[in-house]
């Protein structure tokens, strides 16, 4: 009988001890996992991603002239304001005309005189060199009231807009700075971009792109590439591109401030959600901790378009991974994670 208790108090002590050992192993257990950063994941995959750049620009006028006289003179009359619209060739200032009168007697006796020379010349009364001096006389007399009668009564050059007026009816003008009436063509108008020397094979002539501006709210306009430039800055290592727009309705004017938009095609890059771009305190590189085999990874990323609330990468983070979106703080390279 009493072996049999020694017996039994032996195994009440026994199954306690296990029990003690047991709980002893889960909570060590316990403590281990709570040890481990809580990280929430992401799984991340590569797609066709539009390849977008945004550019600023102001516009301008396809061509500015500056209407001045050549010399000093007396402003007779200005035939425009600020704002008339002008067509080519449309006279637009008439300059003192005391000189041309004069300039006008003496071609016309240059013309009688030359009449005279010729008709003798043609009966043998004068020599050869006599009616060449006649004729260059002349034709210089000529070509000195053409650009007189150019700088008396001041012509546009092109179809615009008159820009500027600097002069009023009367007025001497005397500075060669400053021009009388300033016009400029709107129609088109162009905004100058720089482009990065990376798409310098992508940018062709008539390449259509989209225009918005900061007046007109989030509507778009429709561009064209008209120029590129051959040569890229050694310094920016950009390129300068020409857009022109074709500004029909004339809503577009110099000044203004536009955004060009220009679409390079689309590439295969991996997206990932904007919260598991990590700043790097001090600098302004880009990680994304990725998720493997129990660990995290400290993987530097190179950014692309940022799309509402993801990021297109670039480079370091490959396809179908795994990427911590929440819980960063306490992370580092290589340390073991619990994911929640």
């Amino acid at each position: 009988m009493r072996t049999y208790f020694q017996f039994a108090a032996l195994l009440v002590v026994t199954m306690l001890g296990a029990c003690s050992g047991g709980t002893e192993s889960k909570e060590v257990a316990d403590i281990a996992t709570e040890d481990k950063p809580v990280v929430k994941l992401a799984s991340v995959a590569s797609r066709d991603v539009d390849q977008v750049e945004e550019y600023t620009a102001t516009v301008e006028a396809e061509a500015k002239n500056n209407i001045a006289p050549t010399s000093p003179g007396r402003i007779d009359r200005i035939f425009v304001e600020v704002g008339d619209r002008v067509a080519k060739g449309q006279k637009l200032v008439q300059m003192d005309a005391a000189s041309l009168k004069q300039m006008k007697l003496q071609l016309e006796n240059e013309e009688t005189e030359f009449k005279r020379m010729d008709e003798l010349y043609k009966v043998g009364g004068a020599s050869k060199s006599e009616w060449d001096a006649a004729k260059t006389a002349l034709d210089v007399r000529r070509t000195s009231y053409a650009n007189l009668l150019e700088n008396t009564q001041l012509v546009s050059p092109i179809n615009g807009v008159v820009t500027a007026r600097n002069f009023d009816n009367g007025d001497l003008y005397s500075s060669a700075s400053t021009p009388v009436l300033v016009i400029e063509q709107i129609t088109p108008v162009k905004l100058l971009i720089n482009v990065s020397e990376s798409y310098f094979p992508k940018v062709t002539k008539g390449m259509v792109v989209k225009v918005k501006f900061d007046v007109y709210g989030d509507e778009e306009f429709e561009g064209k590439v008209s120029l590129v430039y051959p040569t890229i800055d050694a310094t920016t290592h950009t390129f300068p591109v020409e857009v022109t727009l074709a500004n029909t309705h004339q809503r577009v004017r110099p000044g203004m401030f536009g955004r060009v938009t220009v679409s390079f095609g689309t590439l295969r890059h991996v997206v990932v959600p904007d919260q598991a771009i990590v700043k790097r305190a001090g600098s302004g590189d880009r990680y994304v901790y990725v998720y493997k085999d129990g660990k995290v990874s400290y993987n530097k990323v190179e950014l692309g378009r940022r799309m509402g609330t993801e990021y297109e990468l670039i480079s370091g983070v490959e396809d179908n991974s795994q990427v911590v979106v929440a819980g960063q703080t306490r992370l580092t390279d290589g340390v073991e994670v619990a994911v929640n």
